[in-house]
């Protein structure tokens, strides 16, 4: 068997492992890093690409202010006892730093947003300027690379190019401004002739391309090597400590050597069956995830096998999910739910959940609920807002359905015929059809509060008064699909200490093993405090790690 020596191997190319390599780099280290499959980038090439940093530099800018006293109460008010204070403090010492060090030493940039807290009853919350948007980057930069790295999600491409956050929230609201937006996007995209030779991609790269763009940019200046299609088979220990890994390239097993230490970023165990349905609450399906395949938790398999404890293993970052038949993955319900008009009922017929509420509280409650739910909208909503699979109708006509939307959309004149599709009882569906309009009226949810906290009105409709989350069911005729507790990802995984060192059933470091991303047990526990709760951690402990490794003081 061939053999090869490092200081640090980093174990996937996500956001949370370049940083971990390019952190590792800066600090003196000889780093390689191994990507499973064919493509760089993971699971955050195809998200939106936010991080979630309390006290970030770039709040300044806006003149917002934050503290760590504020940021640590926050945490503990929303993940309760589930994560050590200690780890929780490591967080949030260490994120503003991994920020700013980024910022000032990589390609990598941000812009912070208004994107309120989800939690924003809970003490130490702030309506905004916490989670931060990766700046758009052209792909010429990265040159014959590009196409090798992961394109975005099916969901966050309209027509062909990329959108940022805040294009998206103007174009699905038609706030002022957005058909200038969609102009000049389509107008860059289509005149790209040089591309539109070689792809359908757009060269404007955005959300987690972008984050994952500039990430891919810094690596390659510090020539730092990536194997792609090369696995991690296992983890070598001795003594207690581990040494390196065996790898699998080209179907041949290779010993990576490492004085400092191994990095597992290599996502979740969303896409393996038998570890769902050991592990996650049912019902459960690997057809309701929105994350690439390759997430089979290879690396806590490997990390379990020399030791490694593993917790929260029943949580997940979930999201209300549809799947198209014809589509590779699922589409989370992100925005759309918080617009007026949208509502999600059971087979009652009615309402059991604030839509407007974070994806993951809703996912959550979905995932609670053991019989199919279902996504409702009149023709109003329909005209006006994207939803789910369906762009609005002046450029997807129903007349233009493929038999992928046909084979999950119902559609009917009336209420009492979409109930009969729906397989949903008919007396409560208009039942709701009756509260809803009531409560568009008063603009007062009475059953779960739809639109009255600052997250709830983030993605409402401004221009709809005096309730910008509801809207009545009036106009036929009417529409609906089936909603699932999908997820973006599970956040079970290594148990960690605050430096990110995997540790064993005794709650002992194993030396030469870290961990981070959704391979790590989430610091966030539980919950989901915010937009960017997901790669914030996974790029803030990757940097810890990486510098731990290397002997530095984070």
């Amino acid at each position: 068997m061939d053999s090869i020596e490092y200081d640090v191997l980093v174990v996937g190319s996500g956001a949370g492992a370049l940083t971990a390599a390019i952190t590792a780099h800066d600090n003196g280290g000889t780093v390689l890093v191994i990507e499973k499959s064919d493509m760089y980038g993971g699971t955050s090439a195809t998200s939106g690409g936010g991080i979630w940093i309390p006290c970030n530099h770039l709040r300044a800018e806006h003149g917002e202010t934050d503290s760590p006293e504020a940021a640590l109460e926050y945490l503990k008010a929303c993940v309760g006892d589930k994560v050590s204070d200690s780890r929780l403090k490591s967080y949030v010492q260490n994120a503003p730093k991994m920020l700013k060090d980024m910022e000032d030493n990589s390609d990598v940039k941000f812009v912070s947003t208004p994107y309120a807290d989800y939690l924003t009853e809970k003490p130490g919350s702030k309506d905004g300027w916490r989670t931060l948007d990766p700046l758009p980057i052209s792909a010429t930069r990265l040159g014959k690379e590009f196409l090798n790295m992961r394109p975005p999600h099916p969901q966050t491409i309209f027509g062909g190019f990329t959108i940022t956050v805040n294009e998206a929230k103007k174009i699905i609201t038609r706030s002022k401004g957005w058909k200038w937006i969609m102009a000049k996007l389509m107008i860059s995209y289509r005149l790209d002739i040089p591309m539109r030779l070689k792809s359908k991609r757009h060269r404007r790269l955005c959300l987690g391309n972008a984050l994952v763009g500039r990430c891919l940019t810094s690596v390659f200046k510090r020539d730092i090597p990536i194997w792609r299609s090369t696995s991690l088979k296992s983890l070598v220990e001795k003594n207690g400590k581990v040494t390196g890994a065996i790898v699998t390239k080209n179907g041949e097993d290779i010993l990576i050597t490492t004085k400092r230490g191994v990095i597992l970023a290599a996502g979740g165990f969303e896409h393996n069956s038998d570890m769902r349905n050991a592990n996650l609450p049912g019902p459960t399906d690997t057809n309701w995830s929105a994350t690439p395949g390759q997430n089979t938790g290879d690396a806590h398999i490997a990390a379990q096998a020399v030791g490694a404890n593993l917790t929260l293993m029943d949580a997940a970052w979930w999201g209300p999910s549809v799947r198209l038949p014809r589509d590779d993955r699922s589409r989370i319900l992100f925005a759309e739910r918080a617009l007026p008009g949208i509502y999600i009922v059971n087979e009652n017929g009615k309402r059991y959940l604030n839509e407007a509420a974070s994806y993951d509280e809703v996912g959550r409650q979905l995932q609670a609920h053991p019989k199919t739910s279902w996504v409702i909208f009149d023709r109003r909503a329909r005209e006006k807002y994207g939803i789910g699979p369906l762009y609005p109708t002046a450029v997807h006509p129903d007349s233009k359905w493929n038999s992928s939307i046909k084979a999950i959309v119902k559609k009917s004149d009336t209420i009492e015929g979409l109930a009969s599709l729906m397989g949903v009882d008919e007396t409560g569906l208009k039942d709701t059809v009756k509260k809803v309009a009531k409560y568009s009226e008063t603009g007062v949810d009475e059953d779960f509060g739809s639109g009255s906290t600052s997250y709830d009105k983030y993605y409402g409709d401004p221009s709809v008064t005096p309730n910008p989350c509801l809207a009545p069911l009036l106009k036929a005729p009417f529409y609906a699909f089936p909603v699932y507790p999908g997820d973006i990802g599970t956040k079970g995984g290594v148990d960690v200490d605050i430096n990110a060192q995997a540790l064993n059933k005794n709650g002992r470091p194993i030396l030469g093993l870290y961990a981070t991303g959704n391979t790590a047990s989430s610091v966030m526990g539980y919950t989901y405090p915010g937009a960017g709760s997901t790669i914030g951690p996974a790029m803030t402990f990757g940097y810890v790690a990486a510098k731990h490794a290397m002997g530095v003081n984070s």
